[in-house]
């Protein structure tokens, strides 16, 4: 077996092997601490699987999702988005006065009107 082949069985391997020793770890956190503060039950390892898991679904999302953890630092709508707001800073670095007062009367006539408290910075 060639080390490229190798290297294809063992690169699916590593996820499985990183759930089965985080769920063991949050197994023996829980089973450590939660029963003695709260008198609740033993977890069993299973089910410190599927509470590792559900915790990533609820609190950590996926990574490349929009929204998600890392959103904007790994590309995706917030690279560019990021893109764009420079695009925007250097735009209007080269306006002059009237450039700008006309932009800002166009934005408050888009988003609503000028804001109350004073101009729109």
């Amino acid at each position: 077996m060639n080390h490229q082949t190798r290297r294809r069985w063992l690169f699916p391997l590593i996820p499985i092997a990183a759930i089965a020793v985080f769920g063991l770890v949050v197994m023996l956190l829980w089973n450590e601490i939660i029963p003695a503060l709260t008198g609740w039950a033993l977890l069993t390892y299973w089910k410190a699987v599927g509470l590792l898991i559900l915790s990533k679904i609820l609190f950590g999302g996926f990574p490349g999702r929009r929204g998600g953890p890392g959103w904007g630092r790994r590309g995706g709508m917030g690279g560019k988005w990021m893109e764009r707001k420079e695009a925007m800073r250097e735009k209007w670095a080269g306006m002059d006065e009237a450039e700008r007062a006309k932009f800002k009367e166009r934005m408050g006539q888009r988003c609503g009107g000028p804001r109350e408290r004073g101009e729109m910075a």
